[in-house]
């Protein structure tokens, strides 16, 4: 029992980049924009969380604040995010470049956005890598927020905590911002009207729903999103060092976890879980397999999760009709 609870947390925390990801995306999409940019936008995340802290720390020095640096780090990792959309936005919705080329593009230019400034500001430091103080990671550290289950002698209850209360501020910031968008999408009219754009924009506008404003404050909020992610990354996983090329392939998978929530907020909930605990399963259920193999685990979960959406698609469950494709106003 004691090694189930152990894997579900561990499965929660390893599954975190991936539901950020996944829920930015999910927004992305249901606008009618297919950004696979997602990677990139990642890495301009993972940096711009990690420096955002470090420059705090450089100009407050001992007077840095705990619970400033968790504002900022989120704050800064959103921005660099949602600069990546933007640039997604501009070239696809004002110039109508083709989107899955623009995308891959921004996934190189993410990735080179990140690992430069990484090492660049890394070189400058005393230490020659880039990192944060002992006390600004603890604002990312797992606490118990409810310490008399934590300190209980029930087994049952300690077990209780750990699945369910013993984790950082980032995991809960996820989850509530995969309930929200839930709500907002199904119960709100701004969730109906993007819904719209995302399905036949042409209708949309006609109706009097400025569709250029949804896309693009759908893509640049979906691309902060999955920028908190890339911090979360740098912050916690990393723990608070830049490391090159740290985000490793997680903004891919959570491309593929949008098609297994089949574009449901709520259901990318249990998606990241899954796909978290296949990325960290060879620690705590061990199969007598080699280690590369356990390492592949997530990356053929994600093709099989493909072929099967693919071929069990149906109407409700499919992607918005028209994701991937511009829409020129003068065309319809």
């Amino acid at each position: 029992m004691d090694n189930l609870v152990n894997l579900f947390y561990a499965a929660v925390l390893a599954g975190a980049p991936l539901l950020y990801g996944t829920l930015g995306e999910i927004l992305t999409e249901k606008s009618g924009n297919l950004n696979m940019g997602v990677e990139g936008m990642m890495y301009m995340g993972a940096i711009g969380g990690l420096s955002t802290i470090y420059f705090y720390e450089m100009y407050c020095g001992a007077m840095a604040n705990q619970l400033l640096c968790l504002v900022l780090a989120v704050a800064g990792s959103f921005l660099c995010g949602a600069l990546g959309a933007l640039i997604f936005s501009f070239l696809t919705i004002t110039l109508r470049a083709n989107q899955n080329v623009t995308g891959l593009t921004l996934t190189i230019f993410g990735t080179g956005f990140g690992n430069f400034f990484g090492e660049i500001i890394g070189s400058r430091s005393a230490s020659n890598y880039m990192t944060i103080s002992t006390e600004a990671k603890a604002a990312f550290a797992n606490h118990n927020l409810l310490p008399f289950l934590a300190n209980s002698d029930s087994a049952f209850l300690q077990g209780l905590n750990k699945m369910f209360f013993g984790y950082n501020w980032l995991i809960y910031f996820g989850i509530a911002i995969a309930l929200v968008m839930a709500w907002v999408l199904k119960y709100t009219r701004i969730g109906l009207n993007l819904r719209a754009v995302g399905e036949s924009p042409a209708t949309a506008d006609a109706a009097g729903i400025n569709v250029e404003r949804y896309k693009y404050l759908a893509t640049i909020i979906g691309g902060g999103i999955c920028g908190i992610g890339g911090g979360y990354i740098s912050l916690v996983i990393s723990n608070g060092v830049w490391v090159n090329s740290c985000v490793n392939g997680k903004g891919w998978i959570a491309v593929a976890l949008v098609i297994f929530a089949v574009w449901s907020p709520a259901r990318a909930l249990m998606g990241s879980l899954v796909f978290g605990g296949l990325s960290i399963m060879r620690l705590y259920i061990p199969l007598g397999i080699p280690m590369e193999l356990y390492d592949t685990l997530p990356y053929v979960a994600t093709i099989v999760v493909l072929i099967f959406t693919s071929v069990k698609q149906t109407k409700e469950h499919a992607q918005p009709a028209h994701c991937g494709l511009n829409y020129f106003r003068e065309e319809r």
